[in-house]
């Protein structure tokens, strides 16, 4: 008799998540479930929910209504908002990452390239200095920044720079499920594709879990496996993202892609 593979369980889950600001709506009722290895791309108009929805899956606002469940290392299924404050944030600093629009908000731009990288690896237990300058190296090479600006502060580095640091950051502690806002907003065409790039062979060869939140649907097809697309804080539409893409049902969905269309 041969043994049957485990079946695979989701690694977040959302049921019901609804934030209400006053009252007006954030997000709604909105549920699914993240696979391993999988890239979820949540896209819509600016205001349509997407970045309030990522803000309550990755803990910075707490819901109205709902549950947010994560699979930790052990293979329990936990509801992040009845973690203790400690257990959070150290999922945060190790077993998360994320990455925002604005790579400021994601760096220490008061401190080197290098140390930027090394603070996470010190908050999962690293201690020995050489160590941890080789990885931090290691990764500045993996992000495509040359190592010999390990010392040098962020402010000196341009925005795509910047961006691939606050990646490298993210990604040297071996997380298993990293959040993205806009990464490849306001930055330049070309400079977009090399993140893009970047990216896509990063969660491929690193079998990360993402929730990819942006307006870009090119971005959306490039990088995601499956897709939803909001409006006014609810899901008009789910599925395999060039199912979605290519064969819309929703209307606003077929606003969406056919403005790209026309562009």
């Amino acid at each position: 008799m041969t043994q049957t593979e485990p079946h695979p369980q989701p690694i977040l889950r959302a049921s019901g998540v609804t934030k209400f600001y006053g009252n007006q709506v954030g997000c709604r009722d909105v549920s699914f479930e993240l696979w391993p290895g999988e890239v979820l791309a949540v896209v819509g108009e600016s205001g349509s929910g997407k970045t309030t929805l990522l803000n309550c899956l990755s803990t910075e606002l707490i819901p109205t209504s709902g549950v947010v469940e994560y699979r930790m290392r052990d293979g329990q299924m936990r509801d992040l908002f009845r973690l203790a404050e400690a257990e959070r944030r150290f999922l945060l600093r190790t077993d998360w990452g994320f990455v925002h629009q604005n790579p400021a908000d994601g760096l220490r731009m008061a401190v080197s390239a290098g140390a930027n990288v090394g603070e996470r690896l010190m908050a999962v237990g690293a201690r020995n200095y050489g160590a941890i300058r080789r990885d931090a190296t290691d990764w500045l090479g993996r992000v495509e920044i040359a190592e010999d600006r390990i010392d040098d502060s962020p402010r000196t580095f341009s925005g795509g720079m910047r961006q691939r640091l606050q990646i490298a950051r993210n990604l040297v502690t071996h997380p298993r499920l990293v959040f993205m806002d806009e990464p490849t907003g306001g930055l330049d065409v070309s400079v977009q594709a090399r993140l893009l790039d970047l990216l896509r062979s990063l969660v491929a060869d690193l079998d990360l879990s993402v929730v990819l939140v942006t307006h870009d649907l090119a971005v959306a097809r490039l990088l995601s496996h499956r897709m939803i697309v909001m409006k006014d804080g609810e899901v008009v539409e789910t599925g395999l993202t060039d199912q979605v893409l290519d064969d819309p049902q929703a209307p606003y969905t077929q606003l969406l892609v056919s403005a790209i269309l026309q562009v």
